[in-house]
């Protein structure tokens, strides 16, 4: 069974930076798209990065393009999400999720880790 485990947010000044971390385990080849999403609230769930792990290749939503990555650890099998230049727009709470296909639709993702805080004030 697929399980994902987001971990790292809290509260950071304007201009701050955090990273987020997503355990995954469950997947017998290791490979798939992980995605991290945000839902502020009030708001709909919006797509913010994602990755192939097969191929690495990445994408990001334009809002945070030049400030956040996406990455992953293969061998501690984490997905992080690091985040720098934070604005109080970015404040929400953030998912780790895992499917077939690399898109920032959350619509393709099958699996969904609790979501983790993330504020962003000063």
């Amino acid at each position: 069974q697929v399980q994902l485990v987001e971990s790292g947010g809290g509260l950071v000044q304007p201009g701050g930076s955090l990273r987020l971390s997503c355990a995954v385990s469950g997947y017998e080849d290791d490979y798939y798209a992980a995605g991290w999403f945000r839902q502020a609230p009030g708001k709909e769930r919006q797509g913010v990065a994602c990755m192939s792990t097969g191929d690495g290749s990445t994408e990001y939503a334009d809002s945070v393009k030049g400030r956040f990555t996406i990455s992953r650890d293969s061998a501690k099998k984490t997905v992080y999400l690091q985040m720098n230049n934070l604005k109080p727009e970015d404040s929400g709470f953030y998912y780790c999720a895992s499917g077939y296909w690399r898109v920032l639709d959350a619509e393709n993702y099958d699996y969904w880790g609790r979501g983790t805080q993330v504020t962003v004030s000063s």
